[in-house]
């Protein structure tokens, strides 16, 4: 039974944080190189604007604010799904090699499959997945004992190996490539928003309408887990199964996310964490709030990135890890 008092805190803060998105998404709006008022963009959303006005709004900043909303919310889930199901407060797939497998596949597809622009769009997330699906199936298989089951503190460093691996592998694919190409995927690996037009969405989109949905659902299941081994099978949950499913879901998720937006770290860190600790550790109350926070923190870094220095601005992966990277020590700090 949850207590009224925390239903009625988690509903506001709903309402607190899609308020800071709806302020961030209009300030964003209208900052950048090319400027757009604020009393302009209700006229220019109602299509009186001038051509550069609809052409800045609807065909350079909206699509690239969508993409950053939608990847900080499925990177959040992602990250607590991670967390519930390791009993890891540390784990996030950015950190423990998840997005770094992504990343490496979209890198490969990239430079040796060339294919028209229309069906790579489609098949980036796929592709990223494949990845993401590889490299965490060996993270987990290493960090897997039959005596204790999963050991936190070596997923993380076998997570953090595996990073380093891909990265090397990284090095390798750029030190043998065209320089057109190398950029693309230096600019992946700093975290720049690179997917930023409408079919990106598209090919986004039904990730998250499926697997987020999935995971709320999977709420329950969930709170078990970060009890003990001995007393999620008492209560009769398959955990095997279950574990499996919701992994599946977290690497997909990251992997969608990835895919379109480079290199992002630490947003499935945080944003599980702060809306724990602000409505208690119960997945149905604080998921919804880690949806919400994950897209607002994603976009905030990127609206701030890319304004702080013309034309391309500041990385939104860089501008995560300056805040992200301390936030990881200290909590790596409080549980030492």
């Amino acid at each position: 039974m949850i207590h009224p008092s925390l239903i009625k805190k988690q509903r506001l803060l709903v309402v607190v944080f899609l308020a800071l998105i709806v302020v961030t998404t209009v300030t964003s709006m209208s900052m950048g190189y090319s400027s757009l008022s604020i009393d302009r963009l209700l006229p220019t959303i109602l299509g009186q604007g001038t051509f550069k006005e609809e052409f800045v709004l609807f065909s350079v900043r909206l699509p690239r604010i969508v993409i950053t909303l939608l990847a900080g919310m499925a990177l959040a889930v992602s990250g607590a799904i991670l967390q519930g199901v390791t009993r890891n407060d540390l784990a996030d797939p950015g950190i423990i090699g998840i997005n770094s497998g992504a990343g490496v596949a979209v890198a490969v597809f990239f430079l040796y499959f060339p294919i028209d622009s229309g069906t790579f769009i489609y098949l980036l997330p796929v592709v990223a997945f494949i990845g993401a699906l590889i490299v965490s199936i060996l993270i987990f298989l290493f960090s897997y004992s039959k005596q204790v089951g999963f050991q936190p503190v070596k997923l993380i460093l076998i997570g953090v190996g595996f990073s380093m691996a891909m990265s090397g592998t990284m090095v390798l694919l750029i030190s043998s490539s065209e320089r057109e190409k190398v950029d693309f995927i230096s600019r992946w690996l700093a975290g720049s928003i690179w997917g930023t037009d409408w079919p990106f969405i598209l090919a986004l989109l039904p990730w998250l309408v499926v697997l987020i949905p999935f995971t709320l659902y999977k709420a329950n299941q969930l709170n078990i887990f970060s009890l003990n081994e001995q007393t999620a099978v008492g209560v009769g949950m398959p955990m095997k199964k279950e574990r499996f499913l919701l992994l599946f879901t977290a690497v997909a998720l990251a992997a969608s996310a990835v895919s379109v937006t480079g290199g992002i770290a630490f947003v499935g860190l945080m944003a599980p964490h702060i809306a724990r600790a602000l409505v208690g550790p119960r997945h149905q109350l604080f998921l919804p709030i880690a949806v919400l926070l994950g897209g607002w923190l994603l976009l905030l870094a990127d609206t701030i990135g890319r304004n702080l220095a013309d034309p391309e601005g500041v990385a939104a992966g860089i501008m995560t890890a300056l805040i992200g990277a301390p936030y990881f020590v200290y909590l790596l700090l409080k549980r030492s």
